[in-house]
């Protein structure tokens, strides 16, 4: 077997927060500019759609929500690859073998896992009709759906890459593919959204294949760094692929569909928010989609945080190692927060201005939905603190395998109390959108609290093993 150099990410070199705090870093923030060059294909798709008009805008973005919940809830599904392979590397330098294993298997649960979204995206029409959407709107998602449908497994197989590039100590993989996928869904969309360079104009149609040109670009990018990189391609990662492990792939499940849970509550919340909004009003619902993208644009940074904490934890926990999981841990924690109370002051103080990047306060017509979205933003404001704050207590926790509990912890404070709260506000008090906004802060904060008490008693949780702790 190959021997393979330890990681520099071992969590033994770290003593203090000085040293913890730059190898942190030197995790996250390739992975924050991954995240925030992913955002940005999005507002290249809708920049392109937009001028077809808005029957292919409102297709567009109703296949997009159904293609990103159903393939980031697959990557989330895989994504129990990085605190294994972190384990796994902490407890042993030279673990090949084992860091093989959990990508194998990754690979494949995530592959197969594809089978069903694929089958719901290839009859997307339907599902959006049977959802109560105009049949023309219907009609042209689902076609633009189908094109996507291949895209799936890409996507998958991309994600699984990217975390073990990150786990194996080259994060800058990361961002550097996700800016040349930027390039090409640029020109994907210009070459086949409008047709250039003797391509036929192909409308929406083209836009959802420059998507899928992206995502095979990324999968073959994300393959041959895997094969080629020096430090990467020692651990074999495509040896033996044929291979299933039972045992690995029931590890990866059992970690992973709590992760994928927790994703899709997430996300359903801030969904379930806007059609509560519908209920309330169309300016409502407009400065609720401007607020929230403000707000997603954001929360990439702690998200990138926790992405690298799990990865730091991870090592720590293999090795077995206590003071190493709290300092690692409490580190990535502090980090996220800062972060966040910088973003949460910038909000606070120019939100006018932020606003005005999407919508024109000149126009009376826009006036409304500017004021409004303002006032969100003011309360977006004070929950970026606890939503930095439960991203990266989630990330930590996933560094210790305790996924379950965090996933239920989840369904409760997100869907009892934080839409509970928005249903009371939004609707029993004079609040209206306001008070839905500030039912999502409240959640928010719960979920904050709960993992954040979990993290504090890790050791009397039994999360840290016993011959770990003593």
């Amino acid at each position: 077997m190959t021997a393979v150099a330890a990681p520099s990410l071992s969590p033994l070199r770290s003593q203090t927060w000085r040293d913890e705090l730059p190898a942190l870093l030197r995790l996250a923030v390739p992975l924050v500019g991954a995240n925030l060059l992913q955002m940005a294909i999005s507002a290249v798709d809708v920049i392109f759609v937009a001028r077809l008009g808005a029957p292919d805008l409102a297709a567009a973005t109703l296949g997009a929500f159904l293609f990103n919940l159903l393939s980031y809830a697959l990557i989330g599904l895989s994504g129990a690859a990085a605190p294994l392979i972190a384990a796994e590397l902490g407890q042993r330098a030279h673990a090949v073998r084992e860091v093989r294993r959990s990508f194998r298997m990754a690979l494949w649960v995530g592959v197969i896992g594809s089978i069903v979204p694929m089958l719901l995206l290839w009859h997307g029409e339907l599902l959006l009709g049977a959802l109560g959407q105009e049949v023309e709107v219907a009609r042209r998602a689902g076609a633009f759906l189908r094109v996507l449908t291949v895209a799936v497994p890409l996507a998958v197989a991309a994600g699984v890459m990217r975390t073990a590039a990150a786990a194996l100590g080259r994060p800058g993989w990361t961002f550097t593919i996700t800016a040349l996928a930027l390039a090409l869904n640029l020109v994907g969309n210009w070459v086949f959204v409008f047709g250039r360079l003797g391509v036929p104009a192909l409308g929406l149609l083209g836009s959802a294949l420059a998507n899928l040109l992206c995502f095979a670009a990324m999968a073959a990018a994300y393959a041959a760094v895997l094969l080629g990189d020096r430090r990467l391609r020692r651990y074999h990662l495509f040896g033996r692929w044929w291979r299933f492990d039972a045992e690995r792939a029931r590890t990866i499940l059992r970690l992973g569909l709590p992760i994928m849970l927790m994703w899709m509550l997430e996300g359903g919340l801030f969904s379930g928010a806007a059609l509560l909004m519908g209920l309330i009003g169309v300016t409502e619902v407009a400065a609720h989609g401007i607020a929230l993208n403000i707000a997603a644009f954001t929360f990439q940074l702690p998200f990138g945080i926790a992405q690298a904490s799990t990865v730091r934890v991870g090592l720590a926990f293999g090795a077995r190692n206590p003071r190493g999981i709290a300092l690692a841990g409490n580190v990535a924690l502090a980090a996220g927060i800062a972060v966040m109370a910088v973003t949460a002051a910038v909000i606070w103080a120019i939100p006018d201005a932020l606003v005005g990047l999407y919508i024109d306060r000149a126009r009376a017509a826009d006036l409304a939905v500017a004021r409004t979205a303002t006032a969100f933003l003011a309360i977006a404001a004070v929950f970026q603190l606890v939503d930095g704050a439960q991203a990266v207590a989630a990330g930590v926790l996933r560094g210790l395998q305790d996924t379950r509990v965090p996933m239920l912890v989840a369904l409760f404070g997100y869907w009892v109390i934080g839409f509970g709260a928005s249903v009371v506000l939004g609707f029993y008090t004079p609040l209206g959108g306001e008070g839905v906004w500030w039912g999502l802060a409240i959640g928010l904060l719960a979920v904050s609290l709960m993992l954040g008490a979990r993290w504090r008693a890790r050791v009397r949780l039994g999360l840290v093993p016993a011959a770990v702790s003593g």
